[in-house]
């Protein structure tokens, strides 16, 4: 039998080390001897002894952090030996390595998969979220490890060494210790007031120094029942400080 498709590029990729390497631009390959911790639903082949078990939001304190903010990771641990594959929605997946004081602040519907060595959190963004669209909460991973995210097309990654403005719907990650807020981008006037508008409200502000990685695609805006919350009498700061 020949075709194109039986090209070594579409061949399934070995390494003799396990843990996760890039299959292909679109698919992760977990070469699993222990556990890792990846997105619900987002395995499409596993070859091995690979057990599944859903986890939600990964402990208590996040499945309530997640049900109040309506931010976080639905989770599910891989354990066993064999070889997983991952992909969510034919997204690009690009791997990152967590040193011990390293810290990435993520949206949520970017985590794929991340060792179980990793420790994350759900937090508020600073400044972000009440005068936009976006989400109020992002999950900050720390510790040692790898952690694989998705992104809608080749993303742009941002050096922050001046002022660094980004729309909220693009912004995928950034470094936990950068300080975030939010500006006016669009200039108010006569045409503001007769509805004319340039799509461009407010954008994400980043101080300090670190690097954002941004998309060339906007996620849609989705109120999650912490938005509707905070805006209606906002506890939620209280909650989860």
């Amino acid at each position: 039998m020949r075709s194109e498709l039986f090209s070594t590029e579409n061949l399934e990729k070995e390494s003799a080390q396990p843990g996760m390497r890039l299959q292909n631009s679109k698919m992760l390959k977990i070469e699993l001897n222990g556990e890792a911790m990846a997105r619900v639903g987002s395995m499409v082949a596993y070859q091995g002894n690979v057990q599944f078990q859903a986890l939600g939001s990964g402990g208590l304190g996040k499945f309530l952090k997640q049900k109040l903010t309506g931010e976080g990771v639905p989770l599910m641990k891989v354990s066993g030996h064999g070889d997983v594959f991952l992909a969510e929605l034919a997204k690009d997946v690009h791997i990152i390595d967590l040193e011990p004081g390293d810290a990435l602040s993520i949206n949520g519907s970017s985590v794929l998969a991340f060792d179980s060595t990793l420790q994350y959190d759900i937090r508020m963004v600073g400044g972000a979220g009440m005068a936009s669209s976006s989400g109020l909460f992002n999950c900050v991973f720390s510790g040692y490890g790898r952690i694989a995210i998705t992104t809608k097309g080749t993303p742009v990654v941002l050096n922050v060494d001046a002022p660094t403005y980004v729309d909220p719907q693009a912004a995928v990650c950034w470094s936990a210790n950068l300080q975030t807020g939010y500006h006016r981008a669009e200039q108010l006037g006569l045409g503001t007031l007769l509805g004319r508008r340039t799509g461009e409200s407010f954008t994400m502000s980043f101080g300090g120094q670190g690097f954002v990685v941004v998309q060339p695609s906007e996620e849609p805006p989705v109120m999650g029942s912490g938005q509707q919350q905070q805006q209606e009498g906002g506890l939620l700061g209280g909650l989860l400080s």
